[in-house]
């Protein structure tokens, strides 16, 4: 059985992949994002390699792991699974079992996964590093509720060329691909986001539902618990705010098929702040702890 958090966990990745025990979930993300360059590290996948990537997550949520990392070893994917430290809930990592230190990635991300809970909800991070410490914040989220899948970018969104490795604004990407196989599945997400100081002084954070209007509510329960902790919201689900991500194309998505998304940024003097991350943590585990419980 995949989920519940059985002590059989172990048996369903390779010994060779095993990870210690023990690991602290944010550090093991901000050490992988942290070798992100602006420029390369970063190759369009083709058609054939979202799909078997796909495929791999997929069998991984069916609770079939040996189907699943033999899907994903067709492309050079593991999967290791470890203990977060901090939370104590266990997670399955799929991974880029290819990746190198010398600049040459694929930079196709990585996707994390709550052993202990069935699916219920999506944390998405489509530009680690480019939007600074949104990737540390992935990762408090995650840990916020049970039930939670995070899809992580793999490379700096101008690590490609032009815009290919920009995942909220492409659709040919294993990032929007992993998305849209949870999105088939009716979990609701939140998309983390960040923006400069100046670009939007007056406000610490622009909450949006993105193309459509399903998530108002959470939109709404979002914004108060933001406000409550003393930041100035613009809430451009009611009003109309720069940021709103109304092109965002994992957010098109999810209004076509008339789903729950949050499309979130926050400015960089929260996104630096480690008391202010905890903040936004908490108010957004709110909203996702009631998406683990419905």
């Amino acid at each position: 059985m995949l989920f519940g958090g059985q002590p059989s966990d172990e048996k369903r990745v390779d010994p060779a992949s095993q990870q210690p025990a023990g690991v602290d979930l944010e550090k093991r993300i901000t050490e992988f994002t942290l070798g992100f360059g602006e420029r390369g590290g970063y190759r369009i996948p083709t058609k054939q390699e979202r799909l078997t990537i796909t495929q791999g997550v997929a069998l991984l949520l069916d609770g079939r792991p040996e189907e699943a990392r033999e899907r994903l070893a067709e492309v050079d994917f593991v999967v290791h699974s470890f203990t977060d430290t901090v939370s104590g809930r266990r997670f399955a990592e799929v991974a880029d079992g290819a990746a190198r230190g010398d600049g040459a990635n694929r930079g196709w991300g990585r996707v994390y996964l709550d052993l202990g809970a069935k699916p219920s909800w999506i944390v998405q991070v489509p530009h680690p590093i480019a939007d600074q410490e949104t990737e540390r914040l992935g990762a408090r989220v995650l840990r916020g509720a049970p039930g939670g899948v995070m899809v992580l970018a793999g490379a700096h969104r101008t690590a490609g060329r032009g815009d290919a490795a920009d995942v909220a604004h492409r659709t040919d990407s294993v990032f929007h691909s992993v998305i849209g196989e949870l999105m088939e599945r009716r979990l609701p997400g939140v998309q983390l986001h960040g923006f400069a100081n100046e670009s939007f002084p007056e406000f610490d954070a622009v909450i949006s539902t993105g193309a459509g209007d399903r998530a108002v509510s959470d939109a709404k329960l979002l914004s108060k618990g933001l406000s409550g902790e003393g930041l100035e919201v613009c809430r451009a689900y009611a009003r109309k705010c720069k940021l709103a991500g109304t092109s965002n194309e994992q957010g098109q998505v999810a209004a076509e098929e008339r789903l729950r998304f949050l499309h979130i940024e926050l400015s960089r003097r929260v996104r630096t702040d480690d008391g202010r991350l905890d903040d936004v943590t908490e108010a957004i585990s709110v909203l996702t702890q009631r998406w683990s419980a419905s």
